[in-house]
């Protein structure tokens, strides 16, 4: 079966964050994306996710937050090259949007749904800036997961990072990669 969205879905890949170049989606085009991106199922219209936006110097400030935890969080001290590879990390792409998982305290809304909620609208803000033609990737590297980074980013005990999502013009077109073996993955219940 083929049809434009069958097609745009098949051929869909992510762009490595270091071959994403500017232009990146305009300010008008990234409201579009992330009001897209949030589309997703939402048990009880919670929510339970939030966005923040790194472009332009944004970028160069959080990577010095990046090399400050870098310092303060590793076992040995890094290198200075380390040093300018953390500073450097949001600048591989013009645009990187955070997806904040918010769980929210609720009856009824398991926890586990919400932090898939969250998933989907790291995908679905992916699919959304591909529609519009920029490549994206979707990662979270050891910064999602450093006290010091989720300080910086005023994160609450119950928040914790779903993705960063890199965005800009794709330098090439991504390789596709082997894909999974359907006939290992799919069982028709009773077996």
């Amino acid at each position: 079966m083929s049809t434009p969205i069958f097609d745009f879905l098949g051929q869909r890949r992510s762009a490595k964050p270091d071959r994403l170049a500017e232009p990146g989606p305009t300010p008008d085009e990234l409201r579009q994306i992330l009001k897209t991106g949030a589309r997703v199922p939402d048990h009880k219209k919670l929510a339970p996710w939030r966005f923040i936006v790194f472009r332009d110097e944004a970028r160069r400030t959080m990577g010095e937050v990046f090399a400050k935890a870098c310092e303060t969080e590793e076992r040995e001290p890094p290198s200075p090259v380390r040093l300018d590879m953390e500073r450097a990390r949001f600048m591989r792409a013009p645009v990187v949007v955070a997806v904040v998982s918010s769980i929210r305290n609720r009856p009824g809304v398991p926890e586990w749904e919400q932090i898939l909620s969250a998933g989907a609208v790291c995908f679905n803000t992916c699919l959304a800036a591909n529609a519009l033609g920029f490549g994206t990737s979707w990662i979270s590297e050891w910064i999602a997961y450093s006290p010091s980074v989720r300080a910086a980013l005023g994160l609450s005990e119950k928040e914790r990072i779903a993705g960063f999502i890199y965005m800009g013009q794709p330098m090439d077109k991504p390789d596709d990669r082997e894909r999974p073996d359907m006939d290992k993955l799919v069982t028709e219940w009773p077996a």
